[in-house]
């Protein structure tokens, strides 16, 4: 082991006073293997002392009798005897006259550990003294590196640029109480860890432009930490670290996942949750750069090319409609049906958000316009639909869709007074269901009542409603009280879900508006969190936004070149690539029912009248000829839309309403 020894620190140069980085690395790296060398039982480690007292090898007897010397720190003479294996040879009273006797040997033992420690003192200031860094950056992570190894942190006590830096133990100071509220008053117990330790060291910047250390004081008041974990200093994020958080927090991506990742790249990453919270808000506040976060609202909505407009009462703001340019394009290339309604618990000032949910060719929801409104009152919603009328330019929704909202359904009917307004039936069924289900002893008869009810919403002309209402009022006589319930609340207004009036119009399949619960659902994934205020709220739904964008945009142009295998035939060979899929689908159905002869014998013309597309009785009449692509509604086209992600940053006006809240 003596000749083991003697290789390994042959080729370490200990003679040369100043050291590179590189050469410090090595020498300790050394150091850690000298500690590893000698974890080894005891009558091993007598042998080497013996040894390398024969033969003359002092850093050896050194680094041994260090290790012995470390094994009977603090112990008794109890404890030494168990460690060694010595018997109690003497009483109480011999041991106490040999002590006495032998005084000044006992008095050495203690003076060599107590050196012992000086001497590791030592040799870590010179090997600190040593160090020199090209810039300050890396002598602060060098120095919090190379203390955070023996259990202390480190924190910056003062600074001036490209002069010096003074770094103090991160336990140095006193607790200040700044808020002069007594500890029996206070709501919540604080902590603190400061306890006024002394030390510090300094970096100074040379002539030559490097930085080294000066010592100035260099003790500690407390033992060092076994798990530095503890020290804030110490699970502090690096500068890429942090701009991964920000990234990922920019994607959507919750703490918990962002401390994973990091974890994956950085193994010994001492950070907690609470750390990735503390490092977004840091973002966040650099990215206000000392704005009020409306102000930096107003001022990326402005310098973003979205449409906005607010409403405030003094320097409140109450209202505040944009749509994303994104958003504005989708909305001008499907203008037909949109569905409206509000969702809650969004944001920490609790406005309801009206979500304007558009549909696309390939029949796949986008946002259209969003609006936080001071409460759901008709002249709100009045304000909201004229801001998302202007976006619309010349065109106007042919259908919307709502819940039983009376002061949204009276907004429509001033903004859009020529569009055609609907009920939601999912709505409507899920109201029936609440308040109408405790009357029925069995979940059969329920069923039968529910099915009996759909036969009712979905006839399809004025004389098959009303059999249908008469059987079903005579089937379910006895349960009054549901009766009355849809006789009064929903029948009143069956001119807006049920299929005898509502096939009339061109609403393209869409009845219900269960597709904004599902855009209510994905919003909220969107912004994790009920108490962000309107400026994380907006950021967080422009993802949301983009993301609906480019997948619409990849299936414009994705469909644009693929072909549907069963309509591949002479028959649909116009409007194959000119067509969205979902079209072709509906195509299909009609061709095969006509092909087979399944369809009604009379055409009611509703199939063409709510889809914009030809019915099975009218291909009957096409069977050898290709089908006219001009007998397809505009809706259904892709051959002619186009989708850019570029995005304009003009703005209509300079202020923004900045200057309102000002």
């Amino acid at each position: 082991m003596g000749i083991e020894y003697c290789n390994k620190h042959a080729a370490a140069d200990y003679g040369n006073p100043r050291k590179s980085n590189e050469e410090l690395k090595k020498l300790e790296e050394l150091n850690k293997w000298d500690e590893k060398f000698l974890d080894i039982d005891l009558a091993s480690l007598y042998e080497i002392i013996m040894a390398a007292n024969y033969l003359n090898i002092e850093g050896l007897l050194y680094l041994a009798w260090k290790k012995v010397l470390n094994k009977i720190r603090g112990k008794s003479p109890e404890e030494i005897r168990w460690i060694f294996n010595i018997g109690k040879e003497f009483t109480l009273e011999e041991e106490e006259k040999i002590r006495h006797e032998n005084e000044w040997a006992f008095e050495r033992i203690m003076n060599l550990i107590e050196s012992n420690n000086n001497d590791d003192i030592e040799n870590e200031k010179l090997e600190l003294m040593r160090l020199s860094f090209e810039t300050s950056d890396e002598l602060i992570k060098g120095t919090r590196d190379f203390f955070s190894e023996r259990g202390y942190g480190l924190s910056i006590r003062g600074s001036r640029k490209d002069k010096y830096v003074v770094l103090g133990c991160d336990r140095g100071g006193c607790y200040r109480d700044q808020r002069n509220v007594s500890m029996e008053q206070r709501k919540r117990t604080t902590t603190s860890r400061l306890i006024g330790c002394p030390f510090k060291i300094k970096g100074k910047r040379q002539d030559n432009g490097s930085w080294m250390i000066e010592i100035k004081n260099y003790l500690h008041n407390h033992e060092a930490s076994v798990d530095v974990t503890g020290h804030p200093m110490c699970r502090r994020l690096s500068q890429e670290e942090m701009r991964n958080v920000e990234h990922m927090s920019k994607s959507g991506i919750p703490p918990r996942q962002i401390i994973s990742s990091l974890r994956q790249t950085n193994p010994k990453l001492s950070a907690i949750s609470k750390t990735i919270y503390n490092a977004k808000t840091k973002i966040r506040k650099d990215n206000l750069a000392g704005r009020s976060t409306v102000q930096a609202l107003l001022e990326e909505l402005s310098q973003g090319g979205f449409t906005y407009d607010i409403l405030s009462e003094g320097s409140h703001l109450t209202h505040l409609f944009f749509a994303h340019p994104l958003l504005v394009k989708l909305t001008q290339n499907f203008p037909n049906v949109f569905i409206m309604d509000c969702t809650y618990k969004t944001n920490r000032y609790k406005m309801p958000l009206l979500d304007i949910i558009g549909i696309s060719s390939f029949n796949t929801s986008f946002y259209s316009g969003f609006a936080f409104l001071k409460r759901e009152s008709e002249e709100d919603y009045i304000w909201a639909l004229k801001r998302f009328s202007k976006i619309m330019g010349e065109k106007k929704p042919c259908v919307i869709i709502t819940d039983r909202e009376f002061a949204l359904i009276n907004a429509i009917k001033i903004v859009f007074p020529e569009c055609k307004h609907l009920l939601c039936v999912w709505h409507i069924e899920k109201n029936i269901l609440m308040k109408c289900k405790k009357y029925f002893e069995t979940e059969e008869i329920w069923v039968g009542f529910l099915s009996s009810w759909k036969k009712v919403v979905y006839s399809s002309t004025e004389l098959e409603y009303n059999e249908h209402w008469k059987e079903f009022e005579s089937s379910y006589v006895e349960k009054k009280k549901a009766l009355d319930y849809i006789e009064n609340v929903w029948l009143p207004l069956k001119e807006k879900f049920v299929g005898a009036w509502t096939d009339e119009y061109l609403h393209f399949g869409n009845r219900a508006s269960s597709r904004a619960e599902s855009a209510h659902a994905k919003l909220k994934k969107y912004l994790q969190v009920s108490t962000g205020d309107l400026y994380e709220v907006q950021s967080k739904i422009c993802l949301a936004i983009e993301n609906e964008f480019n997948k619409i945009k990849a299936s414009l142009s994705s469909e644009k070149i693929q072909l549907l295998h069963n309509c591949n035939t002479s028959f649909f060979k116009n409007v194959v690539y000119h067509v969205s899929i979902y079209a072709l689908k509906e195509l299909h159905k009609q061709h095969m029912k006509a092909k087979l002869g399944t369809m009604s014998a009379v055409c009611s013309g509703q199939f063409t009248k709510t889809m914009g597309l030809p019915c099975a009785h009218k291909m009957t009449n096409w069977r050898n000829e290709p089908l006219n692509l001009d007998l397809i509604h505009s809706r259904w086209r892709i051959d002619q839309r186009t989708l850019s992600a570029h995005v304009s940053t003009h703005k209509d006006d300079p202020d923004g309403g900045l200057s309102v809240l000002l």
